[in-house]
């Protein structure tokens, strides 16, 4: 049958998103239009796969699998089909069970009854794979969404990644037409307030005492999400927690488009073999490609002016690319590697100079 059905893991789409949008992957701290939603779905999914849309199903917890509202929404919305999991809470945080077989049954079962010709898969769960082998062996091409990662790191199984057809990004974009974050709770705009909080006692003359001992705030994770650049960072030197860049000098992820982190992860699998001289000389490669041309020689210069020492905002962002390809253990990178790792790194910024100068 030439057309196309759409399988979605809320879960995933919708936490995804709370990450993104909010620095919390707690889905009501969302706000979703479901209608606009589904019609989003459809509008991409015949776009992406040029096949008309048989069905969207719509996968997710429940808890007692009783439909909540949203569900109840969604399931008399035309062509979309809600499949319920249970949901279940275990220290303190919300489990979905069931949901990944429901959906590993539907698909398996689609794709041998060739339902349809094309299937796109909203998901990240590397569970789905033998399903999703099994259905492109009956012929069925497979379609893989993913949702922007907040960080810039990967939130789907590589696998997965590795064994779909087509692979298509959901950005921040796309997503905020029918997602927003939604308005903090009283509780949270105080724990977003400053990170001290001073009490003054007045005096009966109108001066005050001295103020009482306060500790840090500690940043919430929606305060974190709002910061230019990840909070969590593995460092080379013993600095701990947030630290501002020291250089004035843009990151990476500073300079790439959703669609460029997307086909950087696509070449990362496929062509960087995760030797550290190559990974450092493929990052800072992607550093000057993508600095603004007319900027591009005056901060090359004034990293060079540097060397051998990486500044440290692009020292720790260097090393959260390296962690991609299994270098870190416990947290720490041997020392071997690190220098390898800045050997390419500078290896690839004399590369950028020398074309620059010709």
């Amino acid at each position: 049958m030439d057309r196309c059905i759409v399988l979605v893991d809320a879960g995933y789409l919708l936490g995804a998103a709370a990450t993104l949008l909010t620095g919390d992957a707690t889905r009501s701290r969302l706000t979703v239009d479901h209608g606009r939603l589904i019609q989003q779905i459809r509008q991409r999914a015949e776009a992406d796969t040029g096949q008309p849309l048989l069905r969207i199903y719509w996968f997710d917890g429940a808890p007692e699998r009783v439909p909540q509202p949203e569900h109840r929404r969604l399931r008399v919305m035309s062509r979309v089909t809600v499949r319920l999991g249970l949901l279940t809470r275990a220290e303190g945080r919300s489990q979905q069970k069931g949901v990944d077989a429901a959906m590993h049954a539907q698909l398996t079962e689609l794709a041998r009854n060739h339902a349809c010709s094309d299937i796109v898969l909203i998901t990240g769960d590397g569970d789905l794979l033998p399903g999703v082998m099994a259905a492109k062996d009956h012929g069925v091409a497979i379609h893989l969404w993913a949702v922007q990662a907040a960080d810039g790191e990967y939130n789907q199984s590589e696998d997965l990644v590795a064994e779909a057809d087509e692979r298509h990004l959901l950005d921040r974009a796309w997503l905020t037409q029918a997602i927003k974050a939604s308005e903090p709770s009283a509780a949270e705009r105080e724990a977003d307030a400053p990170a001290q909080l001073i009490l003054e006692h007045a005096q009966p003359g109108g001066e005050s005492e001295s103020p009482l001992p306060t500790r840090p705030r500690i940043p919430t994770p929606s305060a974190l999400a709002q910061r230019p650049a990840p909070a969590a960072a593995l460092r080379w030197s013993s600095d701990t927690g947030w630290v501002d860049p020291d250089d004035g000098l843009p990151l990476l992820h500073d300079l790439t488009t959703p669609e460029q982190e997307w086909a950087d992860r696509e070449h990362d699998m496929t062509q960087v073999t995760g030797e550290p001289w190559e990974v450092g000389r493929t990052f800072a490669t992607r550093w000057t490609q993508r600095l603004p041309h007319h900027q591009a020689a005056e901060l090359i210069a004034k990293l060079a002016e540097a060397s051998p020492r990486i500044p440290r905002s692009l020292d720790g962002e260097l090393l959260r690319y390296a962690a991609r390809f299994g270098m870190i253990g416990n947290e720490e990178i041997s020392e071997e590697h690190r220098l390898h790792l800045r050997a390419g790194f500078w290896d690839g910024i004399a590369s950028a100079d020398r074309l620059a100068a010709h």
